[in-house]
């Protein structure tokens, strides 16, 4: 029997139907950032960044001079955590660390030259990994898409 012939899920004793979870939209989302968040990291790797770094790298170039405790909270994770992707960041030379002159406790953070080119190759490089992996939506899909994700988020927000 060829492998065609087996792909009924009622006889093919390998096939797994997931088509309840289907039904559920925590359990597509999950599904569908697995696939963007791998390709993703092959998209990044090459130069030198995780996700977290680039959305850390990101949000320094775009807010100069942000506190590490709001850099933080933007991403939503642990200040100790952050003490290690901002020290990476900074170990490469694409931001500084820069004392608040009316907090000696605070440091701001804001991006060099090489940071800020290093954001401009992974912003392209980033939008040409989206494009690739939503290229059967239209602009305008994309664009409720995001919309609508956002509306998920807002009520935590």
């Amino acid at each position: 029997m060829t492998r065609a012939a087996k792909a009924d899920p009622h006889t093919d004793p390998d096939h797994v139907s997931d088509h309840t979870l289907r039904d559920l939209a925590g359990y597509n989302l999950r599904r569908t950032s697995q696939i963007m968040q791998a390709d993703l990291a092959k998209t990044l790797e090459p130069l030198g960044l995780r996700m977290i770094t680039f959305a850390a790298l990101v949000l320094i170039v775009d807010n100069a001079g942000v506190r590490q405790t709001r850099l933080a909270n933007a991403l939503a994770i642990e200040r100790s955590n952050l003490v290690l992707i901002v020290d990476d960041l900074e170990q490469r030379g694409l931001i500084q660390r820069t004392q608040v002159p009316t907090d000696r406790r605070a440091y701001a953070l804001v991006p060099t030259d090489a940071g800020r080119d290093v954001y401009a190759r992974a912003l392209n490089a980033v939008h040409a990994h989206e494009a690739a992996l939503l290229n059967n939506f239209e602009a305008s899909e994309i664009a409720t898409l995001i919309s609508l994700l956002k509306r998920v988020e807002a009520p935590r927000a």
